[in-house]
C-alpha cells in the first residue's frame, strides 16, 4: 500500500477514535436510550396507536412521556410493556 494513502487512512481512524469516544453520566445515558426506544416504538405501532400523527414526526425528549402513555392507551399487551418500559 502506498505510505501516503496509509498514513491518510491512520490519520482518519485515529480522529475518529477520539470524536466517538463521549463520556457520559448515567442519567445521560439512560435518557439517550429511552429516546431510542420511544422512537423505535413510535415507528413500530404507529399503525395501531399512531395513525392520526404525522408519519414523519420526530419524537423528542419531551414527547416520551406522550409515547409511553399512548402506547399504554392505546396499544395491546406488547405495546402496553413497551410503554411500562419508557415510564421507569
Amino acid at each position: 500500500m502506498n505510505p501516503l494513502i496509509k498514513a491518510y487512512l491512520a490519520e482518519i481512524g485515529r480522529r475518529g477514535g477520539q470524536k466517538s469516544r463521549r463520556r457520559l453520566n448515567k442519567q445521560t445515558a439512560s435518557n439517550m436510550a429511552r429516546l431510542r426506544e420511544a422512537r423505535r416504538a413510535f415507528k413500530k405501532f404507529y399503525s395501531r396507536c399512531f395513525w392520526s400523527y404525522d408519519p414523519d414526526y420526530h419524537i423528542g425528549y419531551d414527547d416520551i412521556t406522550w409515547v409511553a402513555k399512548t402506547l399504554m392507551k392505546h396499544g395491546g399487551h406488547l405495546a402496553w410493556k413497551v410503554g411500562e418500559r419508557l415510564c421507569r
